[in-house]
């Protein structure tokens, strides 16, 4: 049987961060997953994922653009990101070849801004990226459910990234509650250098004396969050139970969250598991005077609250 012919000449895929505006973490499950209750937000920060198609087999390259704005993002993500078989890309190629049948290979070129393994979910956006793009690539459908299923066997940020916007993340944050903002807001990001590992955070989760009156208190309002339109502020409430597990990085932590309050921001978090850190820049404010005012070499990127996770271009 012959391959599946493609559908385009190639295709152009933009694949947006997202930022943890809340995250709770309750207790490990018997599936050795955690229980979560987060509002994921999209924000303007992106990658650019092109795909040609090929005869057979994938292949990768990566490029990597600084967009911070006084330099050094280059830095905060080119020795993270393989571009080798275990970048997500790939791995979500190869999944969906298996699950697809027949279809012909594909050339990925990469252009990288997200910041990596800072919490922001340029990885699982990327593969995100990857399923989108080469289905439209091939002129695939899959039914929405076996599209989740395939996006959760990649990452359990990756059903978001497929949907964006605003929603409430539940179970191991695959069941999505899509909501609203009720209104759109600019942030700043600081990234550290320095890195934590997501696996070594959830072990130290586990490790503290963890109530569950508080994670049920946390997931009912998170719960309530995601029955309305929501403000940045407001989601900002659930907190990030990974700033409290941040032991020999915790001093740093805090120094990065003074400087960015001493710079002018509010409503300060940590996305994801670390280690980016952002503020909300008050309506009105210059962003650029108050990213002047931060006093630091941190990377820093300014970015706007998105209502899409995806952007899907056809080019023929």
């Amino acid at each position: 049987m012959p391959a599946r012919i493609a559908a385009a000449r190639r295709v152009r895929v933009e694949a947006r961060a997202k930022l943890n505006l809340g995250l709770a973490v309750g207790p490990r499950r018997p599936d050795g997953f955690h229980e979560l209750a987060t509002v994921f937000q999209s924000i303007s920060l992106a990658d650019t994922l092109e795909i040609e198609p090929r005869r057979s087999g994938f292949s990768l390259e990566v490029r990597h653009e600084d967009v911070s704005l006084r330099g050094g993002g280059k830095r905060a993500t080119l020795r993270f990101v393989p571009a080798g078989d275990e970048n997500l890309v790939l791995r979500a190629a190869r999944r969906l070849a298996a699950r697809a049948g027949r279809i012909g290979g594909a050339r990925f070129r990469l252009v990288k801004r997200i910041p990596a393994r800072a919490g922001l979910g340029g990885g699982s956006a990327d593969a995100a990226a990857a399923l989108v793009g080469l289905s439209a690539l091939y002129g695939l459908r899959l039914r929405p459910e076996a599209r989740l299923a395939l996006a959760l066997e990649l990452g359990a940020d990756v059903p978001f990234a497929l949907r964006g916007g605003t929603a409430l993340g539940l179970g191991r944050g695959e069941r999505l509650r899509r909501t609203g903002l009720e209104r759109p807001f600019r942030a700043l990001i600081a990234v550290p250098a320095w890195r934590i590992s997501t696996p070594w955070a959830f072990g130290r989760i586990d490790r503290r004396k963890y109530g569950l009156t508080a994670w049920k208190a946390k997931r009912r309002f998170a719960q309530v969050l995601g029955r309305q339109r929501i403000t940045a502020e407001r989601a900002l409430r659930l907190g990030n139970d990974f700033e409290d597990v941040l032991e020999s990085r915790r001093s740093d932590y805090l120094s990065l969250r003074h400087r960015l309050e001493s710079a002018g921001v509010c409503g300060i978090r940590m996305t994801g598991s670390g280690s980016a850190v952002f503020g909300i820049v008050s309506p009105g404010s210059s962003a650029y005077k108050v990213a002047g005012r931060f006093a630091g070499k941190e990377p820093l990127f300014l970015v706007r609250s998105s209502r899409a996770g995806l952007r899907l271009h056809m080019l023929r």
